[in-house]
């Protein structure tokens, strides 16, 4: 039987996501109604500048005042869209307590306090939902928690930044530099005035504490996440990675040990193999491949970010959501039963591929590999290069822990017959 009561639902921020959210639910009412079993109705929205002309929105449900929407106590769900830390975090227990339940898509604050967030939300007997707060449209959270809630995940592999895919797309396919890719991804809409928490990987870094946490039932925090930039990627890298049969991306990476004793969630550049499935996403799309155990290899791909694609994501926890509260229900929360340790990235295995300046004289090389052998990493392909007493030495390692390859690179710095080391780069995807 339809319940005629609508459920109330308030927004806190109504800019991109925030508006394209109010104008679905407008909209779709008819189909969210059958969809839920009961009307939702758009009952506040909290904002910063009032003045502002929102269209499709009644004026009267506009307020600045998000501490007062949160405490009515008549309202069934809250939206958070509105991103950061503070007051997010206050407005979101608030509205626990309040009795609420919370959308957010707020990676930030998920990936720094989800764990105190879900205990608040089963302290009060709510629901926190954030699909829209790791890949835009992609649904990634619900597989991962619900779909292969029986299985056994053992890595999540993906990009999960549609502004530095576009970069580093643009870079391979039109041999731009760096710039001069930014600077097009900026005029095009794709990256703010201010890029850094994009190409310095902090965004992805978030994204990458949330999946593993979810992906491998343990706690783990942004702090948690080993974070590398995208900056110094260069054209000759690119050149480099083509003569191998790769490409660069931006990857986010969380891992199960071997053994399974620990995990590893980690963001940075990445040579991968072109016949990987992630080495044929362009543009500003984004794509995570899971590994499971009974399942094997799935992929997940779509848009990642901007107003309809993250507003799909957050109307479909909303949906999810007012269902719970009609079956007087709540969804599946946090589970960080496993309580794995999170490793240090000099643990990860990695390979490496190295480019070194080098003195064109003999001996060289085998410097080199000394150096290599002394550290315990073994070399997989050598290529050198060089005339007029200046060379260039590209080397590509078989797989060692990380600690070692950075040892190595230390050590290679310190040879008189090394110039200097051009570019490092991790080599995934195998």
């Amino acid at each position: 039987m339809m319940r005629t009561r609508p459920l109330k639902v308030a927004l806190l921020g109504c800019g991109v996501v925030g508006s394209e959210v109010a104008r679905i639910m407008t909209t779709h009412a008819d189909d969210l109604t059958a969809r839920i079993g009961a009307p939702v109705e758009l009952a506040g929205v909290a904002v910063r500048r009032p003045s502002k002309v929102r269209e499709g929105i009644d004026p009267e449900l506009i307020t600045t005042d998000a501490t007062a929407l949160v405490k009515r106590g008549d309202i069934d769900v809250i939206v958070e869209v509105i991103g950061g830390i503070e007051p997010a975090r206050t407005l979101i227990t608030t509205a626990f307590e309040h009795g609420a339940s919370v959308v957010s898509a707020n990676k930030a604050l998920i990936a720094q306090d989800g764990a105190a967030l879900h205990e608040a939300a089963v302290e009060h007997g709510r629901d926190l939902y954030y699909e829209a707060a790791v890949a835009g449209a992609i649904p990634l959270i619900r597989p991962l928690r619900e779909s292969l809630a029986g299985d056994k995940v053992n890595r999540v592999l993906g990009i999960v930044n549609g502004t530095t895919n576009f970069i580093l797309d643009a870079m391979d396919t039109t041999g731009a530099g760096y710039q001069e890719a930014l600077d097009e991804a900026t005029a095009l809409g794709y990256a703010e005035a201010d890029p850094t928490a994009d190409v310095e990987g902090f965004d992805a870094a978030a994204k990458a504490a949330i999946l593993a946490g979810i992906a491998f039932h343990t706690r783990v925090r942004l702090d948690d996440v080993y974070r590398e930039g995208m900056t110094e990627v260069t054209a000759a890298d690119f050149a480099s990675a083509k003569r191998m049969g790769c490409t660069i991306k931006l990857l986010a990476i969380c891992e199960r040990a071997a053994d399974g004793g620990s995990v590893t969630a980690r963001v940075h550049p990445a040579m991968i193999p072109l016949s990987h499935p992630l080495a044929s996403v362009r543009g500003a799309y984004n794509a995570v491949f899971v590994e499971a155990e009974a399942a094997g290899q799935l992929m997940f791909y779509g848009p990642g970010a901007g107003g309809s694609p993250t507003a799909s994501a957050v109307l479909g926890d909303l949906v999810a959501v007012c269902r719970n509260k009609l079956a007087e229900a709540t969804g599946p929360g946090d589970s960080a039963y496993t309580q794995l340790p999170v490793s240090s990235m000099g643990e990860v295995v990695t390979r490496y591929h190295i480019s070194l300046d080098v003195a064109d004289k003999p001996g060289v090389l085998a410097q080199v590999a000394t150096v290599f052998a002394e550290h315990g990493v073994s070399i997989d392909t050598v290529r050198q290069t060089g005339k007029d007493g200046e060379a260039s030495l590209v080397v590509v390692t078989h797989r060692a822990p990380d600690a070692a390859l950075s040892g190595t690179v230390e050590a290679l710095r310190n040879l008189d017959t090394v110039r200097g080391v051009a570019s490092i780069m991790r080599v995934e995807g195998e």
